[in-house]
């Protein structure tokens, strides 16, 4: 008989294991790749604001897309979690957007040449499902892990994802690959791809939905709970409850420092995995099947150095293995602003595979080691809140550069800035400083 711990902890990892079809194949791979060569037209896009002809193109429009879900997100999650606490329902708002965002990523199959809106508002609904659902899906780890297994069980979450994800998308490549021997035209199975997604999305979340446990919740303790089930005194509640949880976090000045290196560095991160695709095809000119074999070689790679860096962390130290992987995202940024070939970027997707799995895990398990255990669900949803806005300024640092430019290359290397501070950030973080209970 499996223990309810472990099914719980199984259960939670699942879902890391079914939304990662999402984020490899609709975020990272396929999708901008079909953005560019299919849906957006060749000769790019014009649009009419105020009397005045705007031209844009592909590259520009998916980087300000990926900024303005994350500003959405950054917007509502602070509230919608502070009212999922509050009522207990973290597993109903999870399972909500889980579900809303995989049928909304099923209708991208009936996305064709020309359909650039179309697209635009379906990917828009479906990434924002996508990182709410991320959000309460956090929010639980405090719950389901004890304080000395965090670390390894946040690695084995994100180390489940990078598998799921990864097989997902190599099924995803041989329908692609194989498309004319089952006689199908290639866009055809890129469509298929995508409805693929969404369909792995929702079947797998199902084990969450059954397995995982919300723990009851506390009501008399809970900071401004309204006494009735009013949605009006919920929103009430949660808007209160955010504020406070602002406001006390801003008395703890270490805390403070991590997070704002944290939201300089991760916003780095969040733009190369959005925009390494659509670089090599914008950019580089490279052929669908490296891009998507470099992506599926990022995908394995990162199981790896998920479970490598953690475990390094334990006998350096968090801080010093946190920054030295900061220091070869600098490394690696450099290497992509002057790589040319097919070769460079596959030494690239390596590069990104190793430090990527390992930046997030232990930036994770830094983070908790840090803040108060009573206290550790709504500390975990600020750190949400600062995940999410980080995701808002590279994308559109980004498109900014790349339109003004007219290259992707300036646009790549603008995002050195964005590490360097969350560097210099967290030098000044102190490892093994506690951050007290609220009162």
């Amino acid at each position: 008989m499996i223990s309810d711990k472990k099914r719980n902890i199984f259960a939670w990892c699942m879902y890391d294991w079914a939304n990662s079809a999402f984020a490899t194949t609709v975020i990272a791979a396929l999708l901008p790749i079909y953005f560019v060569t299919v849906i957006v037209p060749s000769d790019g896009l014009v649009f009419r604001f105020c009397g005045i002809d705007v031209s844009t193109n592909a590259t520009t429009l998916w980087a300000f897309l990926a900024g303005a879900t994350a500003f959405i997100v950054f917007l509502t999650a602070p509230i919608l979690g502070a009212i999922a606490d509050i009522s207990g329902s973290k597993k109903k708002f999870l399972m909500t957007f889980c579900f809303g965002g995989s049928l909304f990523t099923t209708l991208l199959f009936f996305c064709q040449s020309g359909d650039v809106w179309m697209t635009m508002v379906l990917f828009f609904f479906a990434n924002t499902c996508f990182i709410s659902a991320n959000t309460f899906y956090d929010a639980f780890l405090p719950h389901i892990a004890p304080r000395g297994e965090i670390d390894q069980i946040s690695g084995r979450g994100y180390a489940y994802g990078y598998l799921g994800g990864g097989l997902q998308f190599l099924i995803c490549i041989v329908l692609i690959m194989t498309h004319n021997r089952i006689g199908i035209e290639k866009t055809m199975a890129v469509r298929i791809s995508l409805l693929f997604s969404g369909v792995w999305w929702a079947g797998f979340s199902v084990i969450t939905l059954v397995w995982l446990h919300e723990p009851r919740n506390d009501r008399t303790s809970s900071l401004h709970y309204p006494g009735n089930n009013n949605l009006l005194a919920h929103i009430q509640a949660g808007v209160s409850r955010t504020w406070f949880t602002i406001v006390s976090v801003k008395r703890h000045r270490n805390l403070v420092i991590f997070l704002l290196a944290f939201m300089f560095y991760n916003d780095g991160i969040h733009t190369v995995i959005r925009m390494a695709t659509i670089y090599g095809k914008d950019e580089l000119g490279l052929k669908n099947e490296t891009l998507l074999g470099t992506l599926l070689l990022v995908q394995f790679i990162g199981i790896g150095g998920a479970l490598l860096f953690s475990r390094i962390s334990r006998t350096f130290g968090a801080k010093r293995i946190l920054i030295f992987v900061l220091l070869l995202w600098l490394c690696i940024l450099c290497y992509a602003y002057i790589i040319t070939s097919a070769l460079d970027f596959w030494i690239l997707g390596m590069a990104v595979g190793l430090v990527l799995g390992g930046s997030q895990a232990i930036s994770r398990s830094f983070y908790s080691a840090m803040i108060p255990a009573k206290e550790s669900a709504e500390f975990f949803g600020f750190y949400s809140v600062f995940e999410k806005f980080s995701a808002i300024w590279g994308p559109f640092v980004f498109g900014i550069i790349r339109q003004i430019t007219g290259t992707s290359r300036l646009a790549i290397l603008s995002l050195v800035g964005f590490f360097i501070i969350g560097i210099v950030l967290l030098c000044f973080v102190k490892e093994h400083d506690k951050t007290p209970e609220l009162t």
